[in-house]
């Protein structure tokens, strides 16, 4: 454990957890070597040095691990929770007492204290964002356009944040450049695609203990996210029908061996049903009414509105009740449909959300992506920028470096074989 020290500004639910926390984050570092060798770089060159990131993530032991190396490149850093059920209030802790971070997270924290936080956040005048979903970056040009003239850039985790950027970028909103950290090849198509699969499954099943095998799944949605998911499920015995609305991907599901059906189709034949599209209200009422009794619904894309909770509270008419932790029953008519999580995050509502060696990458990528805005920001404008090939290529080559993986070089034949357009038949 570090030295105790004065805490950090803070709101969380109780300092006595930090020492949890501390070791929970420290078993998550064995996982994250990238991270590690990136921190120990910060610690020496201090790229960030004074820098002020406000960062709205999901307080999770790999998130501490990020903020702990923006911290030791020099950064001032402040955190809030990017989704009320997310947070590890012993992580929020040990972030506070133990590494100086100031946190505003408490696990189940309602509307009103989660924008609360965020607010605390902004009070600190960010010069960089580092955002989930984008609710840090639309609060400061909605309710605080003052201020967005301060922040030099910004980097966005997820998918569902990327969307809104880019409406803003669209609507000529946007006020800063932003670093599409979602879209670094050695984000999404490990994190997105093996993180969520993986982590998903594991709440639905803390939060059910059903088995898997045998059960007809549902997954709306056939991004990154959807096929790490439907992979997953098939390999435990599922069988597994998506819901697509773009052609392309449909295809791909459909030669991947998966059914391709309707919403509707899917609401009569489905037994649970998995929404990861970043979109809202894909189960609506009339899905609702379509389904079968005991049907298990959860959500694996950013926020809540993926399925119309709304209308799943008016049919059950006030009949709901809590049957197991994190599993909600609601009696319409008396067939009784069940929902994980409040409609939240699965994985991180009813589990611990992604393993640690997959945040390894995704969290890398946050760190160079904000060293790489520190020193470019004026070069930049205000738009949506992909994360460039070369912090792409520093992941990848530092995450097989610590697998102890070499890979081959091509021969200075092959180098110029490929490179020149003379060579023919």
């Amino acid at each position: 454990m570090t030295t105790a020290r004065t805490p950090a500004a803070h709101d969380v639910t109780d300092l006595g957890l930090a020492a949890e926390g501390v070791r929970r984050i420290e078993w998550a570092e064995r996982e994250m070597p990238v991270l590690r060798l990136i921190r120990e770089r910060f610690e020496r060159d201090r790229p960030l040095d004074g820098l002020r990131i406000g960062a709205c993530l999901h307080v999770t032991t790999e998130t501490a691990n990020l903020m702990r190396t923006l911290k030791a490149g020099g950064a001032e850093v402040v955190l809030a929770a990017s989704n009320p059920l997310s947070t590890k209030d012993d992580v929020a802790a040990a972030l506070v007492a133990e590494y100086g971070i100031a946190v505003h997270a408490r696990r189940g924290e309602d509307r009103d204290t989660y924008y609360a936080h965020l607010q605390a956040v902004a009070d600190t005048h960010p010069q960089l964002t580092m955002d989930d979903g984008c609710d840090l970056v639309s609060l400061l040009h909605s309710d605080r356009p003052d201020q967005v003239r301060e922040v030099l850039a910004g980097t966005e985790e997820t998918t569902t944040g990327v969307i809104r950027l880019r409406a803003m970028a669209a609507d000529g909103a946007l006020g800063f450049p932003v670093i599409a950290v979602n879209e670094a090849q050695t984000k999404h198509l490990f994190d997105n695609r093996y993180g969520t699969g993986q982590s998903t499954l594991d709440g639905i099943l803390r939060a059910t203990n059903i088995l898997i095998a045998g059960r007809k799944v549902v997954v709306a949605g056939y991004g990154w996210v959807g096929k790490g998911i439907t992979s997953r499920m098939a390999g435990h015995g599922a069988h597994v029908a998506v819901v697509e609305v773009d052609p392309v991907r449909a295809l791909e599901a459909l030669m991947d061996g998966f059914q391709v059906m309707t919403h509707t189709e899917a609401a009569r034949w489905g037994e649970l049903f998995i929404t990861a599209t970043g979109n809202l209200n894909v189960f609506r009422r009339e899905h609702f009414e379509a389904m079968h009794d005991g049907a298990i619904m959860a959500n694996s894309g950013h926020f809540d509105a993926e399925l119309d909770l709304a209308a799943l509270r008016a049919l059950a008419e006030g009949h709901v009740r809590e049957v197991r932790e994190n599993v909600q029953e609601f009696d319409i008519g008396g067939k009784k449909l069940h929902l994980i999580a409040e409609g939240r995050l699965v994985n991180l509502g009813a589990a611990e959300g992604h393993p640690a060696a997959v945040m390894d990458m995704s969290f890398a990528n946050q760190a160079l992506s904000a060293e790489y805005v520190s020193i470019h920001h004026a070069e930049l404008e205000p738009r949506v920028y992909v994360v460039p090939e070369a912090i792409d290529a520093e992941v990848a080559r530092l995450k097989l470096a610590a697998l102890g993986i070499v890979l081959e070089s091509m021969t200075p034949e092959q180098a110029e074989y490929v490179s020149s357009w003379r060579h023919g038949t």
